[in-house]
């Protein structure tokens, strides 16, 4: 049971604070009520706050919520009787909580978008505007199924992309072991035995370097692994700055080939977060706003914002985009296009679909050249190795 926090005055006229155990906000008035307690302030606890917004619950299973949500009301089923039967039938303790308190919150009278907003792990910005919309306007069962469709395809996107990218990084991880188990395990074993050849001068270069390189990662491994998490501490706080996430934003834009298909998916996103706005009866320049930080870059947020700006001055979406350079042509000409022929909602909803298509081709084909590579290097590594350790004896040989 949530704990409300109060700030009250007794019969006497004197101020009372505390902390109370209720159901909802109002039990919590009554119950102070029956104790002579005048409420002036009643809220929940801070510490309830945090536990309730802190819980963070999956893409996939929000969807669902969002789903069955939608099936029920469109059947007549009142709003606060589909939260509670949807509460008993999840299985996520995190969505179960939030929708406990989204019931409890209801039933003390504040409408659906105002009890989301009060979970932003649970349900974001796009969201909580779109159910909003959707309360205000009449179509709260629309707006339902247009989130969840939106929350499932965004899932969908991000799960094909961490499944494109998941073996290229486990090769790159294995990679890397391997070539520190020989150099560190194994390349030590022969410095005993090309020790001579090293004091008479005959020891191959690559030879003398392999052993070198392995006997600084053995003897002070553990201090350059110390100035690499250093290192990175002190990137992490560089970057944390709004210059340092600018100028890392900008620089995620511009590198070859990975940049076009991080800008793709950026742009991809705000389109259809953008159309899904549109299409929930949101503003365009409240829709603007949220879109701009759903395309997860400053620099990208930075153009939308200023052509949220020129539309509030009458006008056209198009020409700032054009002008700051950072869209594609292409999808600037058909945003052109739609805002003359009054199709934007739909326009965009294409784009989107179009750039993911284009995205995951282009990302596919990266990955099929970086796992070749992979193994190209490795193989090369490894071979480095053999051959540093093998020179010697066949120049010995020779010499015979």
């Amino acid at each position: 049971m949530p704990e409300f926090a109060y700030v009250a005055r007794s019969a006497g006229g004197q101020r009372v604070e505390g902390v109370l155990s209720a159901g909802t906000e109002r039990e919590a008035i009554a119950s102070l009520s029956t104790q002579q307690l005048f409420p002036m302030e009643v809220k929940v606890a801070s510490g309830e706050v945090q536990r309730s917004a802190g819980r963070r619950v999956r893409p996939q299973a929000m969807a669902q919520f969002y789903l069955q949500m939608a099936a029920l009301l469109r059947s007549g089923v009142p709003l606060l009787r589909s939260l509670e039967v949807i509460g008993k039938q999840t299985t996520n303790p995190a969505l179960e909580h939030t929708i406990e308190d989204l019931h409890a919150r209801v039933t003390d009278g504040e409408s659906l978008a105002e009890a989301m907003r009060r979970h932003p792990k649970a349900f974001n910005e796009l969201s909580t505007s779109i159910v909003r919309a959707g309360g205000e306007g009449g179509f709260l069962e629309e707006a339902l199924e247009r989130v969840a469709k939106f929350t499932d395809q965004q899932a969908e996107l991000r799960s094909r992309v961490m499944g494109a990218l998941a073996y290229p990084i486990f090769l790159s991880v294995f990679s890397l072991a391997i070539v520190t188990v020989l150099i560190v395990y194994f390349v030590p074993r022969f410095e005993t035995l090309f020790s001579r050849l090293r004091e008479r001068g005959e020891l191959p270069m690559l030879t003398d370097m392999i052993l070198g390189l392995s006997s600084t990662i053995s003897n002070y491994g553990l201090l350059v692994v110390l100035v690499i998490v250093l290192v990175a501490l002190v990137l992490r706080s560089r970057f944390s700055t709004p210059e340092g996430r600018w100028f890392l934003d900008r620089w995620r834009l511009k590198i070859p080939q990975a940049g076009t298909i991080y800008r793709n998916l950026a742009v991809s996103r705000f389109c259809r977060v953008l159309g899904t706005l549109l299409s929930g009866g949101v503003s365009i320049v409240r829709a603007l706003r949220i879109s701009a930080d759903s395309t997860g870059n400053r620099v990208l947020a930075a153009a939308v914002n200023e052509a949220s700006d020129n539309i509030t001055a009458g006008e056209s979406l198009a020409a700032p985009l054009q002008a700051s350079g950072q869209f594609p042509s292409d999808v600037v000409e058909m945003i052109g296009v739609a805002e003359q022929s009054n199709t934007l909602e739909a326009v965009l909803s294409d784009i989107a679909d179009s750039l993911e298509r284009q995205t995951w081709r282009r990302l596919d084909l990266l990955v099929r050249l970086i796992e070749p590579l992979m193994l190209l290097v490795m193989a090369s590594a490894v071979l480095v190795i053999v051959i540093a350790l093998l020179l010697p004896m066949l120049k010995s040989a020779m010499a015979l």
